[in-house]
């Protein structure tokens, strides 16, 4: 069933939203004993049994889906989702798998703008709530922050985690979690797959790295609680991920099968901490990782597939009660093993509740339904699962206000407040490295004339425009007159010469470097700058490892992440509006030595 209609119709719409507020009132805290007293899980229940096995199957899914509206996508959405889940558009999908939730990408195009967004997440929920059993779908995306989010522009962008823990506020990341939280209901994003409680103590961690907090469990534990209650103060569920733990591997499990070396003891000691904080926040979600962990279970299962892990850990060891949801079942990391056909079904086996967004979503449906036919899985085990997913949609009112309005994305979604909140907050996260001939703050008298080169990595959402851009924009609005010359993350010896000869006439060049390694170009590009005599600048755009490959700057700067809220904090550090408040929260290891370090968690200067 197709519904036509219109955005605005949609986004005003209460007749659906009084109806499902008639199945009674959110449930007012996490705990099982309290839904049950309440007389929450009666009710949840008997929606539960009205459901079809294939219904039930159905809720455990949360799929991907391309376009910008529910049931009027443009045509190349409209092939993408005929080639990849055989049908149309949203309302097409949620009518035949009745699929308790969807994902919004930036590549499905999905998140155009505000308003945009809230007329799809309308249009969903009106699909959703037209089925035999009407049930609202829990949208979720990936707004990290920093280096992976999903919702741009307008919306309010703030640094990601590990900027987070060099400004190693809690208060800052509550406020993080409160706003995005707020402005991410308004558009009716109720899940946000974050705050990553991983714990990156591996320098070579392709995957993780600036999505962390950082190397100290304890700092990450307190970070990711802060996190956890500003989300779920404005009802949006908060996910911790990736659990047990991805952040000891240089694998990235989107393309291989990380294993992880830790004992059981040091995953105590390690891991576990951020993860115990999350749950004593009352988080409503967990997600797995798809790693093997050989002293939690030897099997060699993917954690996705393990039931010591998910079951006896997590739930039995930890007392999780809430969601646990799988990471994206595309990942190689747990495709290697099983068929797509089994994953799905090993993932509820070990205890998971969401089954996120598979290759092959017919496959896995089907998959799932043989199972229950064949007695592999009981239909019980599937209401268990339904009962904690209803529980958290009910939690974050998704049944009493499935809907949101138009005055409210203009109310709430990218504010002056708000916007101003995430520039304060990037100027206490902004790690001053090094500065030993006191070259920073520039001078405007001295130093008025800069030469702005360096990496221009593909941009997150939420940017304007390059790195080198974006923070020659910034410093010209600061007085000074910049010359950009973008010179990527592999300038060939051609474009550095190119960069040598720009320096001309120049007080002082500011050079990022996007994950420089030892005799690479961008170190070469570094060494050379500082070779024509004129005071070179360093800004680490992402991991702050960086530094231990350079030579021949006079300045070094951490910023943990290349969007504009954290260039444009780099831009006033380097000008003297602001001090560098940052700390290191990883340690960066000397890169003749690894072993020692050059630069310990917990450093930083200032000026």
């Amino acid at each position: 069933m197709q519904h036509r209609t219109s955005r605005r119709s949609l986004l005003t719409t209460t007749a659906a939203a009084a109806a499902m507020t008639a199945l009674g009132p959110r449930l007012p805290a996490r705990a099982t004993e309290v839904a049950e007293a309440s007389g929450t899980d009666r009710r949840l229940r008997a929606i539960i049994a009205r459901m079809s096995v294939e219904e039930k199957i159905g809720q455990l899914f949360v799929t991907r889906v391309y376009g910008h509206s529910a049931t009027a996508p443009d045509q190349a959405d409209i092939d993408a989702n005929l080639r990849e889940l055989g049908v149309r558009d949203a309302a097409e999908l949620i009518a035949r798998y009745h699929v308790g939730g969807i994902i919004y990408f930036t590549w499905a195009h999905n998140t155009r703008d505000p308003h945009q967004i809230a007329g799809l997440s309308n249009g969903i929920q009106a699909a959703g709530l037209a089925q035999r059993v009407p049930l609202p779908l829990l949208i979720a995306t990936d707004q990290e922050h920093g280096a992976v989010c999903r919702v741009g522009k307008p919306a309010t962008l703030f640094p990601g985690a590990m900027a987070m823990g060099a400004g190693g506020s809690a208060g800052d990341a509550r406020t993080l979690g409160r706003i995005s939280g707020a402005e991410l209901a308004a558009i009716g994003i109720r899940q946000d797959y974050s705050p990553d409680a991983d714990v990156n103590i591996n320098p070579a961690n392709p995957v993780i790295g600036v999505r962390s907090f950082g190397a100290d469990p304890a700092a990450v534990a307190r970070m990711v609680a802060a996190e956890v209650r500003g989300y779920q103060e404005s009802s949006v569920a908060a996910t911790a991920k990736h659990f047990p733990g991805h952040g000891d591997t240089s694998v990235d499990s989107h393309t291989g099968i990380p294993v992880i070396t830790h004992t059981r003891e040091e995953w105590e000691r390690l891991d576990a901490p951020p993860f115990r904080a999350a749950i004593a926040a009352g988080i409503d979600a967990i997600m797995t990782a798809h790693i093997q962990f050989p002293a939690l279970d030897p099997s060699n299962d993917p954690a996705t597939l393990s039931r010591p892990i998910l079951t006896g850990i997590l739930r039995e060891q930890l007392g999780f009660e809430g969601v646990v949801i799988t990471d994206s079942l595309g990942m190689k990391g747990v495709r290697d093993k099983y068929g797509d056909d089994r994953v799905p079904v090993l993932a509820l086996k070990a205890g998971v509740d969401q089954l996120l967004d598979p290759p092959k979503l017919d496959v896995a449906f089907n998959g799932v339904r043989a199972a229950v036919a064949s007695g592999e899985l009981p239909e019980s085990r599937l209401d268990e699962s339904i009962l904690r997913i209803l529980r958290l949609k009910d939690r974050r009112g998704l049944f009493a206000r499935p809907y949101v309005s138009a005055g409210g994305v203009d109310r709430i979604v990218g504010t002056r407040t708000h916007l101003a909140a995430a520039d304060e907050i990037a100027e206490r996260t902004t790690t001053l490295l090094a500065n030993p001939r006191g070259l920073l703050p520039l001078s405007r008298h001295h130093h008025r004339r800069l030469l702005v080169v360096g990496a221009d990595p593909d941009s997150p959402s939420g940017t304007t425009g390059p790195p080198t851009t974006v923070l020659a924009r910034a410093l010209n609005q600061l007085g000074f007159r910049t010359t950009v010359l973008p010179t990527g993350t592999l300038p060939s010896q051609a474009l550095i010469d190119r960069a040598v000869a720009a320096t001309a006439g120049q007080d002082a060049v500011i050079v990022g470097t996007y994950n420089a390694g030892a005799g690479g170009a961008q170190s070469r590009l570094v060494a050379a700058l500082g070779r024509t005599g004129v005071p070179v600048v360093h800004l680490a755009l992402r991991n702050p490892y960086d530094i231990a490959y350079l030579s021949g700057y006079a300045a070094s700067l951490a910023t943990y992440s290349w969007t504009d809220v954290e260039l444009r904090a780099a831009a006033r550090v380097l000008a003297g509006r602001a001090r560098p408040r940052g700390r290191l929260p990883v340690a960066v290891p000397r890169a003749d030595d690894p072993t020692q370090d050059l630069c310990p968690i917990g450093y930083g200067l200032s000026y």
